[in-house]
C-alpha cells in the first residue's frame, strides 16, 4: 500500500525547486556582503544540547522536539532551531581561535511537532545568522539589517520592526519578581500553558497568543522600567544606530523571545499581509549562552526566518520569479539512422553549456514537436535521413517557424546564437 508523507511535511517538487534556490542565492549573495560563512551542522544532536541550550520548561523543549533513543541506548533529537547547534560547532571545532567575531550562517530542515498550519510545518526550513565573539550593539543592528536588507531585497515592503531588551540575567530577576506579584491574582484567568509558566519563565505569560487580548494585559509591567545601567545604555545605543541608518522601529515593551538564552536585544519583523501569522523574522542577543554550553563569557547575538513563511508572503504578493521555464534545443531524431547522431549532438550540446533534451521512444515527428513545444524549447534541431546524408541538421525556431540546414559542426554557434 501506497504511504503518504508524514503530516506536518512536504515534498519540494521540481516546479518550485526554482523558487527556494532564488531565495537561496539571495541569502547567499548577501551574507557574502556582510561577511558571513555558511555552515552546516548535523540534523539530529544529543537531547541534551537542547535541553541546555534552549532551556527546559520551554514549549520547544517541553511538547515539541522530536526525541527518539537510538541503538546504541542514547537520547537524540532532530533540531528544532540551529543556534544551539551552532554554538556547539563553535566550541567543538575551536572556531573562536580564527577571529574575535564569528560570522556565520545556515540553511536547513528544523522538525518541531506542532500543529500544521500555512507556513510552518513539522519539518520547516530556516536561515539563520549567528555573530559570535562581540557585545557591541552595532552588531544587534547589523542583525537587524541584515534581516531587512533580505526582506526588502525579495521585493517586501512595509515591514514592520518591533525591538525591545529583555535585560540580563540580573535584572531580569527583579523584573520576574515584579510580574509574578502583577499575574498572582489573576492567575485562576490565564490559560493552562501561562499557568504552568508562572514559576518557571513568568516572561513568556507576555507572549502567550491565548491570554495577550485580556485587558489588564496593558498594565503588566515593562522590562524596560527595571534594566541595569549597562541593559540599558546597550538598548539606547542600538536604537540610535538604526536610527542613523534611516531603519524605523515601534519599542514593544511585550515582546520576549520564546527561548531561554535570550538577553538584551530582543527583535521581531512582521510583514502585516501574512494576516495573524505576519511575523516573518524574529531574533536578539544570547550573551549567556556559549558560557551555559561549557564555553568561555561569548557575547553573541542572531535571528532567524522560516523559509515557508517567506515564500508564502513572496508567493501572495507575486514576488516570485517567472516561472518560464524553457530548454535551448530539442533534438528530433526520424529513425534509426539519425538517433545515433542525435544523441551525440545532445551531448555535445550540453557539454557547451546548452541545455538540450531528446526522445528515446522512437516517437513520431508530430509527437516529438509537440513535446518540444511543452518543454518550451527554443529551437528544434531536426535529424533525418537526408539531414543525415547531407552532414547537416535543420534548426528551426520555435517562436517563428522559420528553419534553415546549418552544418552539424556548426549547429552549436547557431544555437548560441
Amino acid at each position: 500500500m501506497l504511504t503518504n508523507a508524514p503530516r506536518g511535511t512536504k515534498d519540494i517538487l521540481p516546479d518550485t525547486v526554482g523558487d527556494w534556490l532564488y531565495i537561496e542565492k539571495e541569502i547567499r549573495d548577501l551574507c557574502k556582503r556582510f561577511g558571513y560563512q555558511e555552515i552546516r551542522t548535523p540534523v539530529f544532536e544529543h537531547t541534551e544540547l537542547f535541553q541546555r541550550g534552549i532551556g527546559e520548561g520551554t514549549d520547544v523543549v517541553d511538547k515539541e522536539m522530536y526525541t527518539f533513543t537510538d541503538r546504541g541506548g542514547r537520547s537524540v533529537t532532530l533540531r528544532p532551531e540551529n543556534t544551539a547547534s551552532a554554538v556547539r560547532a563553535y566550541l567543538q571545532n575551536k572556531l573562536y581561535a580564527e577571529a574575535d567575531l564569528v560570522k556565520l550562517f545556515y540553511i536547513g530542515s528544523m522538525f518541531r511537532y506542532d500543529r500544521p498550519q500555512a507556513g510552518r510545518l513539522r519539518e520547516f526550513h530556516q536561515f539563520g545568522i549567528e555573530a559570535l565573539g562581540e557585545s557591541n550593539p552595532a552588531v544587534d543592528a547589523e542583525v537587524i539589517l541584515l534581516a531587512i536588507k533580505l526582506l526588502e531585497g525579495l521585493g517586501l515592503k512595509d515591514l514592520e520592526l518591533s525591538i525591545n531588551s529583555v535585560g540580563c540575567p540580573e535584572c531580569r530577576s527583579q523584573y520576574r519578581t515584579m510580574l509574578q506579584d502583577f499575574f498572582r491574582d489573576k492567575l485562576e484567568d490565564l490559560c493552562e500553558d501561562c499557568k504552568s509558566r508562572f514559576d518557571r519563565s513568568p516572561l513568556r505569560i507576555l507572549d502567550c497568543k491565548k491570554d495577550s487580548d485580556k485587558p489588564y494585559m496593558a498594565d503588566a509591567p515593562k522590562i524596560t522600567d527595571c534594566l541595569c545601567e549597562e541593559c540599558s545604555s546597550h538598548f539606547e545605543a542600538l536604537k540610535q544606530h538604526l536610527a542613523k541608518a534611516g531603519v524605523g522601529f515601534k519599542h514593544d515593551p511585550r515582546l520576549v523571545r520564546g527561548l531561554d538564552y535570550y538577553t538584551k536585544t530582543a527583535f521581531e519583523i512582521k510583514y502585516p499581509p501574512l494576516g495573524a501569522q505576519s511575523a516573518v523574522a524574529g531574533g536578539g542577543r544570547y550573551d549567556g549562552l556559549i558560557e551555559e554550553m561549557g564555553g568561555n563569557h561569548t557575547p553573541a547575538v542572531g535571528f532567524a526566518t522560516g523559509l515557508e513563511r517567506l515564500l508564502l508572503a513572496l508567493e501572495n504578493q507575486n514576488l516570485l520569479p517567472d516561472k518560464n521555464r524553457s530548454v535551448d534545443a530539442y533534438v528530433v531524431a526520424l529513425g534509426e539512422k539519425a538517433q545515433a547522431e542525435a544523441f551525440k549532438l545532445v551531448m555535445d550540446l550540453r557539454d557547451a553549456g546548452l541545455s538540450a533534451a531528446i526522445d528515446y521512444a522512437g516517437r513520431s515527428m508530430k509527437a516529438q514537436m509537440k513535446q518540444a513545444n511543452k518543454l518550451n524549447a527554443k529551437y528544434a534541431v531536426i535529424l533525418g535521413d537526408d539531414e543525415i546524408a547531407e552532414g547537416a541538421a535543420l534548426i528551426r525556431s520555435m517562436a517563428d517557424s522559420s528553419q534553415e540546414k546549418v552544418a552539424f559542426d556548426a549547429v552549436i554557434e547557431k544555437i548560441k546564437g
